[in-house]
């Protein structure tokens, strides 16, 4: 924080009048359920992005990324969607504040994030949620958490111009320390369910693979509109309303669609039932859930690739209760549930397996589940 602190004061030419963090993410269970009012659960990590920032007294919007060692100022009369790169994702949450009428104004803001980026950890979200702690507390908005959640996804969505769902921007918000949130993507309630891990001589890996997410095929989008016109054909507003899977496959017309509304299906059975265990203390429920949710995106819905498939095996393998990739897929990170201690060197065994295979070296980390945005000073 005295870092921060300092090179605010160096960048603007006055202390900051406080530093905010917010989370960046992992989903421990719950993989696309969310564009079909299914069932998530995220928790937050201890990696965040943290903003230092103070009010300004002209009408321009100062921007300094330190991780970069670039800077963006703004008039605040031209503060409008289409401006792209890093400075989006903090003037887009002073927009979308604006254009809900909240009394907000110019700023200065130094950001700095430790959240791996590109890995599918919600780097963006998490640099929109402080962006957001900081705003609120600034300008004394009495904004509720869902609320800010919200306006930060449609920073993203609109002034950011991606269109992301609000699981993000809520774990960034919503989550509390040693615990998960369990997010009913139709209602968009919220419910902290505890992950004590280590009570339990549990901790859990995070491996990036380093494999780019690649949707340039339009593979995502085209399991979306799989998983929206199989809905259609069965009668239904989302594929989260299927009470009958069988007869629901049996009404389908191809293999293809009937593989992509079973993974649907039977992953919101497997969040519920990991919601269950992890209420009742059963942690040792939740491995095996994990494995079942990895083999139905490798199979069913198809999103996993080979260095994926070879982390979560070689994770197994190497004493790993259970490990499945995470996120929206074609690369990007898995989990491993372990032991107390065997993290660490369950990744050198995957980054040995990936050095045998041809693949570049993995990175990864040991997870705890950590609190949702705030005020660090």
């Amino acid at each position: 924080m005295s870092d921060l602190t300092t090179r605010f004061t160096d960048l603007v030419g006055r202390p900051p009048e406080g530093i905010w963090f917010a989370p960046g993410r992992v989903n421990l269970i719950g993989e696309h359920t969310d564009y079909n009012d299914g069932f998530v659960l995220p928790f937050a990590l201890r990696q965040r992005a943290r903003v230092a920032a103070a009010r300004r007294d002209d009408e321009i919007v100062v921007m300094h990324a330190l991780d970069l060692d670039e800077s963006v100022e703004l008039p605040w009369a031209d503060l409008a969607p289409g401006s792209g790169g890093w400075s989006a994702y903090l003037a887009g949450v002073l927009w979308a504040l604006r254009e809900a009428g909240h009394p907000v104004g110019p700023v200065s803001l130094v950001l700095t994030s430790d959240v791996p980026h590109g890995a599918g950890l919600s780097s963006s979200a998490a640099i929109e949620c402080a962006t957001m702690a900081a705003l609120c507390d600034l300008f004394q908005l009495e904004i509720a958490p869902m609320e800010r959640a919200k306006l930060c996804q449609r920073a993203e969505n609109v002034y950011v111009g991606a269109p992301t769902g609000l699981l993000d921007q809520a774990a960034s918000t919503l989550c509390t320390k040693d615990a998960g949130m369990f997010l009913d993507c139709r209602s968009l309630e919220a419910t902290t369910v505890p992950l004590p891990l280590a009570d339990h001589g549990a901790e859990i890996l995070v491996l990036d693979t380093h494999t780019p997410h690649s949707h340039v095929d339009g593979e995502y989008g085209e399991r979306r509109a799989t998983c929206e016109a199989a809905a259609a054909l069965l009668g239904l507003s989302a594929l989260r309303d299927v009470e009958d899977l069988d007869r629901a496959l049996a009404a389908l017309p191809d293999e293809r669609m009937r593989k992509r509304v079973r993974h649907v299906v039977t992953e919101n059975e497997r969040t519920m039932a990991a919601l269950t265990a992890a209420r009742a203390g059963r942690f040792e429920e939740l491995p095996a859930l994990l494995d079942a949710s990895h083999a139905s995106m490798r199979d069913d819905y198809e999103i996993t690739v080979p260095t994926v498939d070879l982390a979560v095996e070689t994770a197994r393998a190497a004493g790993a209760l259970g490990a499945r990739m995470t996120g929206g897929g074609f690369g990007g990170c898995i989990i491993a549930w372990c032991h107390t201690g065997e993290g660490d060197r369950i990744g050198q065994a995957i980054s040995e397996a990936f050095t045998a295979a041809g693949f570049d070296a993995p990175s990864w980390f040991v997870a705890t589940p950590e609190a949702g945005a705030g005020r660090l000073q």
